[in-house]
């Protein structure tokens, strides 16, 4: 069981306790936590369409200094030898997507992070430090347990607003770079338990209109809406991530997609 952190203003001060949750009122304030399941994701669709092959990087592109495939799976790895200038991606060819289902598992180590690129955008202008620059919308991939610093929030690669939607957050950002938290249902223990640590882990991440879930091993980790005309990405490309800085590697597999209908 986890917890939905709320808050709501009353103009009285009092406490009082019911059934299926607990409210505590102080100087016009009250805050309460409601108990929820943990929410899974939807079954697979039948049809997904299944984006690397387990044999060859076909449809996909990167440099190829630092990309391979190593014994079925994406493997990408940086060394003192084959450094990273500037983050670098390996870019999926099919086109930007609008609303979708995606899911793949991953793993790496905790040299670094890496991240898995949504709606996002290939820059080959201006100030590019390499030939596979994206921007936008990113599932961060890290091997540590210890929040905020985990996988699966959402960071904006490249932009303005930094961590959009922290792991355990359901979030609106309003216009004008406003971020309001309106739940808050994972803490560390809850997570520590959730992560696999040192091994593959599985996600699955929903994007609906403006609407992005992020899903952990079977569980709801976030909860994005953006709200934001100016800024919020309706679609775009898809990448996988190696981060500039300390060598590391990341590895991916089992990747397949569905485009969903508005």
């Amino acid at each position: 069981m986890h917890s939905f952190g709320y808050v709501l203003q009353f103009p009285i001060a009092s406490r009082f306790t019911t059934g299926a949750f607990a409210c505590l009122l102080v100087w016009g304030t009250i805050s309460f936590a409601l108990a929820e399941e943990p929410i899974s994701p939807p079954a697979p669709p039948p049809d997904m369409q299944v984006l690397f092959d387990g044999k060859s990087l076909e449809g996909w592109d990167g440099d190829p200094r630092l990309w391979s495939v190593r014994d079925g799976v994406i493997h990408g790895e940086t060394t003192p030898e084959a450094v990273a200038q500037g983050n670098t991606f390996l870019i999926w060819q099919g086109g930007a997507i609008k609303d979708f289902d995606l899911r793949l598992s991953f793993r790496c180590n905790a040299t670094n992070n890496s991240g898995i690129q949504y709606r996002s955008r290939h820059i080959t202008e201006g100030s590019a430090k390499n030939r596979w620059v994206v921007r936008g919308y990113q599932h961060e991939v890290r091997n540590e347990r210890n929040l905020p610093n985990v996988a699966g929030f959402i960071y904006d690669e490249g932009g303005a607003r930094g961590r959009l939607c922290l792991v355990g957050e359901r979030v609106v950002w309003r216009e004008g770079k406003k971020k309001e938290v309106l739940a808050n249902w994972m803490d560390q223990s809850a997570y520590q338990k959730l992560f696999r640590l040192d091994d593959w882990n599985d996600v699955v991440i929903l994007a609906k209109g403006n609407r992005i879930q992020h899903f952990l091993n079977g569980q709801l980790i976030v909860d994005l809406t953006d709200e934001d005309p100016q800024l919020q990405l309706l679609e775009g490309i898809l990448a996988l991530q190696l981060h500039a800085g300390a060598p590391m590697w990341a590895e991916f597999r089992d990747v397949r997609l569905k485009k969903l209908q508005p």
